[in-house]
């Protein structure tokens, strides 16, 4: 990891996510009834939860709809959510209007096309190994985890390492009592 990716990690106040490819494997999973059907991974979501305890904001900005998501989001304590919505930037103004947060300290993570109107504005650019070659040229960071797999965990891991809260974060998870 570069001291450049390092500084930009120890500014962010917000880590924005796409879903389809970040917080699930990028395939879209139906049933013969019509249901929709998404896997997500049980470390992202610990790591976004550590990550909100450390005082970094968690959003999701997704083009699809799907009640999973709204579901999955409010299981990690996450109410920065907007669905449906192909033009991301401006879907972000309208999340953080009246926060006191600016592009610069806004991280986020993208696989496809739609997320580079936020990843080429923002502090940190973050994305998974199998996202679109347009996106992952343009990322500061790359996770060696696959969307799905582990990437957002990584992310989560790296913002909390450069603001030095990683260490209290893990500590509180191990006793020295018997």
């Amino acid at each position: 990891m570069t001291e450049d990716t390092l500084a930009r990690a120890r500014r962010i106040k917000l880590l924005l996510l796409d879903v389809d490819g970040v917080l699930s494997d990028c395939k879209l999973y139906f049933d013969n009834a019509g249901n929709e059907l998404k896997a997500f991974n049980t470390l992202d979501g610990q790591g976004l939860k550590l990550l909100q305890k450390s005082g970094v904001k968690v959003g999701i900005i997704t083009g699809r709809t799907s009640a999973l998501v709204a579901r999955r989001a409010r299981e990690l304590g996450i109410e920065l959510l907007i669905q449906g919505r192909e033009d991301k930037w401006q879907a972000l103004g309208e999340m953080i209007e009246g926060m006191n947060i600016a592009p610069d300290e806004i991280a986020h993570m993208g696989d496809d096309w739609p997320d580079l109107t936020i990843m080429t504005r923002v502090g940190l650019a973050l994305s998974v190994p199998n996202g679109h070659s347009a996106v992952t040229e343009r990322a500061h960071w790359i996770s060696h985890n696959r969307g799905g797999e582990g990437a957002v965990r990584d992310a989560c891991d790296l913002i909390m390492q450069a603001q030095g809260t990683y260490a209290d974060m893990l500590a509180s998870f191990i006793t020295t009592e018997g």
